[in-house]
């Protein structure tokens, strides 16, 4: 049975940090590409990062947006996903997940591509 399970939302204020983790279980392995999208309401889910075990170590990708101010990292071991979130904006407000991609294809812009989910956990910047 394939789980994860997000944690570490709030409420901050603008500037703030926030550190985000997702658990998964049952995910055979640790070579799978994983990510952070986000929802704010009315709006469409968009991604925020992508991380993947390369041979060389961990690949990542970012949108723009958050570039510089959000790292995306994972405890292989563990199996363990997190985003750390600094210098929060109000335009960051919204309903963070972590997805897996069970087919390999690693693209924050295809959230397509991602065939496992959490639940997510709210994130509020006032």
């Amino acid at each position: 049975h394939v789980q994860l399970v997000e944690s570490g939302g709030g409420s901050v204020q603008a500037g703030g940090s926030l550190r985000l983790s997702c658990a998964a279980s049952g995910l055979p392995g640790s070579h799978y590409c994983m990510g952070w999208f986000r929802q704010a309401p009315g709006q469409a889910r968009e991604g925020i990062a992508t991380i993947y075990r390369a041979d060389w170590g961990d690949a990542t990708s970012y949108r723009d947006s958050v570039k510089g101010r959000f790292t995306i990292s994972k405890d292989h071991a563990q199996n363990s996903l997190y985003l750390q979130m600094d210098n929060l904006k109000p335009e960051d407000t919204g309903m963070n997940f972590c997805a897996a991609s069970s087919g390999g294809a690693c693209y924050w812009w295809r959230s397509v591509l991602f065939d496992i989910w959490g639940q997510g956990t709210q994130v509020t910047v006032s």
